[in-house]
């Protein structure tokens, strides 16, 4: 079964995240200030790190696509907002049954393909028996459950499931809800064919990506004309292009380099949300750390404030929810910086003088390594840090299970199931955990379902099951012409329909 791996593709988006010194910036929620009004024939000049190889969101994991195209380009019939709420899109209305086995979507009139064809219900059904019938679709997994897909009529259709899945409406926000032309044959790699509000104009690999408004969008018309999405991978060719003019948005900005931005020719600076889950993970089937009280051990020697401070971006997190996702609890009363603590869990468990190798990509840089490396070292655990390509690190760590420790950013929200599934890479096994998260799926009562999920993670927690360093945040340089950039969550989406510049 084909599962997303977008946790350290969309890492390189929030790489910046994860450096060195403090910063400032205006707190979360939407910018709203321009300097006077809009212009709805501008071109906004957005600065992005990572770059998709191609643009087949259908058949392509990661936030690189995810982040510009969906919402955008392609649209569902639900999409979700920057704090992770399900909203309608392509669906004016939908309804859930009682028993939550039947989900039905009213489509919104008036919606036309770029091709110019009219959406109907038959793309929709199409759309969603390709990704339940086709491993290869991204999203196939996520419709597992789904029993039956039919159009009841000219304006509605109807998904079935075999058994409630609290996640399913979630998921249908992702490229497994995505609606695409039934039979359409544009070769999705170089091109597309959406119904959002912009179209792809051009896309010069290695450098950009253009957007042109939709003139015969269904809903609200894009505020600009068009969309110049610049990749630059480099965080000081970044903010040199934004200090020269060439940019009216830097995304991922370094927290070293943040100050240069702040206030400097127009810029302002944003710190966003996000479901950036910076998780250090043992390997719960490899001895020592198959013992409890060393994984615990490990954690009472980090000083996660020190760490977080150093980063220079984000808070602390104890467990496996961030607080943009159901089921969050603050977990801190789970463990506390404790070395002396450490040093006798080491003991107890016969692990003194132990030696650990810590596996991390090369591109998430030194900060971290040289932070865990120090706070070991203070009760007697030797720490060797071995940075690696990221293709190594999906196959030694992600698919052989061959480590000690890791480290990487799980950037995907509701993402709580990994714990638990014994044959994800951590090799967690919790029966407990297990049952908890199953039927916090099953329940249709949502608010049922966070408080089996904060007691799962609770118990994931006490089991130091991983280590979750902090909660990553986003930093956005945002010149005093744009208005209604976003915020929170861009790393894995950046709503640009309602985004402005100012004449």
């Amino acid at each position: 079964m084909r599962r997303r791996i977008t946790l350290a593709a969309a890492a390189l988006v929030t790489t910046s995240a994860l450096l060195l010194t403090a910063c400032t910036g205006s707190p979360s929620g939407e910018t709203t200030t321009s300097a006077g009004p809009a212009d709805s024939s501008a071109t906004l000049r957005v600065g992005l790190v990572l770059e998709p190889s191609n643009l087949d969101i259908r058949h392509t994991s990661g936030a690189a696509l995810e982040q510009v195209l969906i919402g955008n380009v392609y649209e569902g019939l639900v999409s979700r907002s920057q704090d992770n709420e399900v909203e309608n899109a392509l669906a004016t209305d939908h309804t859930v049954s009682d028993d939550g086995l039947t989900y039905t979507f009213t489509l919104a009139q008036g919606v036309a393909f770029h091709s110019g064809d009219p959406l109907t219900v038959d793309d929709v059904v199409s759309s969603f028996t390709q990704v339940k019938d086709d491993e290869t679709i991204i999203g196939h997994a996520d419709f597992a459950n789904v029993a039956g897909i039919a159009a009841d009529g000219a304006d509605k259709v109807v998904v079935t499931l075999t058994t409630p899945d609290q996640n399913f409406l979630f998921n249908l926000t992702g490229p497994a809800g995505l609606v695409v032309k039934a039979g359409d044959t544009t070769d999705l790699k170089t091109a597309e064919n959406g119904t959002g509000p912009f179209t792809l104009t051009r896309w010069n690999q290695g450098d950009s990506l253009e957007l042109a408004r939709n003139d015969a969008y269904w809903g609200e018309p894009a505020g600009v004309a068009s969309v110049v999405l610049q990749y630059i991978p480099d965080f000081t060719a970044g903010v040199n292009a934004a200090l020269d003019g060439s940019l009216d948005v830097l995304t991922a900005v370094d927290p070293t380099l943040a100050p240069q931005l702040d206030g400097a020719q127009g810029f302002s600076l944003t710190t966003g949300k996000t479901t950036d889950k910076a998780t250090l993970a043992f390997n719960n089937k490899k001895a020592p750390l198959d013992d409890k009280r060393v994984r615990e051990a490990l954690r009472l020697a980090i000083n996660h404030d020190d760490l977080v401070t150093a980063v220079g971006a984000g808070q602390t997190l104890y467990g496996p929810i961030p607080e943009l996702d159901p089921g969050y609890e603050d977990l801190s009363g789970t463990i506390s910086y404790d070395p002396e603590r450490a040093k006798e869990l080491l003991a107890e468990a016969g692990a003194e003088n132990l030696e650990l190798t810590l596996t991390i990509p090369s591109f998430y840089g030194t900060t971290v390594p040289q932070v865990l490396v120090s706070d070991f070292e203070a009760v007697g655990v030797d720490l060797t840090v071995d940075a690696v390509e990221f293709s190594t690190w999906l196959q030694d760590v992600y698919t052989n299970r061959d480590y000690d420790l890791s480290f990487v950013l799980h950037v995907e929200p509701r993402d709580f199931g990994n714990f638990a599934n014994p044959d994800y890479y951590f090799g967690y096994d919790n029966p407990d955990v297990q049952k908890l998260y199953q039927e916090a799926l099953a329940t249709v009562d949502p608010d049922e379902s966070a408080d089996l999920l904060a007691q799962a993670a609770k118990i994931v927690s006490e089991d130091s099951a991983a280590d979750w360093l902090y909660n990553g945040a986003t930093i956005t340089a945002v010149q005093s012409t744009v208005s209604g950039f976003p915020v929170d969550s861009i790393n894995s989406r950046i709503d640009l329909a309602g985004v402005t510049v100012s004449k």
